[in-house]
């Protein structure tokens, strides 16, 4: 099956190919489109690719295994947030489709949008584990205030970002993202070390341990009978390579709001076997953008 091609309304080519489940799959678009994406923009160009569900879910997985598959090696990520969701981390009001926004996301709310800028936080120190440049890219609405910009701006450098910028590319088609696309570019030219979390040849045990303290911040693991049985499985199998681990809706928070809160007292609890979509209401997105 080959990528379709399609263009954005302002006429930039778009390859679809694989889709950004990473709740239920690796979540990212295929090695296939990348390769095409940069043999058509030229040594120049750069090409953006999505790893989908922020830098846990879906970035972990777009670096330990579509990276260490494909050889490619990303020049910078760029992680997007805005106020609302931020606030949601933060411990704001639920949101339920078909139901009127609450009024704290539409007003200005400096200390609930501080408290979910440790959630942005914690996936700008995911991303810098793999040496790569970060670039936090804040998704404006009207509703938002300078003061909450500047907020996020602030949590995001203080975390080490290279920058964070604001974009309103939802109402000002590419105009509204052309200062974010120079950070990016910029951010490309930073020097960077890039680097995979574990070895594919250690132990699976090994592997699902470090992804759980590095990247879900757990103290460790705990390995049911069945899981044990599970990993006897695949070792007879040949399958020792890499792992897709997909974490159960508790994964970083255990607060009955759901809202993803990461802190340093969160248990973690990662199960290769059960999916969730709880995910989907992380951070927004993530993009990474390949520089040839």
């Amino acid at each position: 099956v080959h990528p379709t091609l399609m263009q954005t309304m302002e006429g930039t080519p778009v390859l679809v190919h694989a889709g950004p489940f990473a709740n239920i799959a690796v979540g990212n678009s295929s090695v296939m489109a990348d390769k095409i994406g940069l043999k058509l923009v030229g040594k120049d160009g750069f090409v953006v690719t999505e790893a989908g569900f922020g830098a846990d879910i879906g970035m972990e997985k777009f670096f330990n295994m579509k990276c260490r598959t494909s050889g490619l090696q990303p020049s910078a990520v760029c992680l997007v947030a805005t106020v609302r969701a931020l606030k949601m981390h933060g411990g704001g009001p639920s949101v339920t489709p078909g139901k009127p926004l609450d009024a704290v996301y539409k007003t200005e709310g400096i200390e609930l949008l501080s408290r979910g800028c440790d959630n942005m936080v914690r996936h700008i120190e995911n991303a810098q584990r793999f040496g790569v440049p970060v670039v936090v890219g804040i998704n404006r609405f009207v509703t938002d205030t300078d003061a909450e910009i500047d907020t996020i701006r602030e949590a995001a450098l203080k975390a080490g970002a290279f920058d964070a910028v604001v974009a309103s590319h939802w109402s000002d088609g590419g105009a509204g993202a052309k200062a974010l696309a120079e950070a990016v570019v910029k951010a490309t030219d930073a020097p960077a070390d890039f680097k995979l979390l574990y070895d594919v040849s250690a132990p699976i045990e090994d592997k699902i341990e470090t992804i759980v303290k590095e990247i879900y911040r757990g103290d460790g693991i705990e390995i049911s009978e069945k899981a044990a049985a599970d990993i006897a499985r695949y070792k007879a199998q040949g399958c020792v390579s890499f792992l897709c681990i997909t974490p159960v809706a508790p994964s970083v928070c255990i607060l009955p709001s759901m809202t993803m809160f990461f802190s340093s007292t969160s248990p973690c609890c990662v199960c290769c076997s059960l999916t969730s979509d709880v995910f989907g209401q992380d951070i927004s997105c993530m993009f990474l953008p390949w520089h040839l």
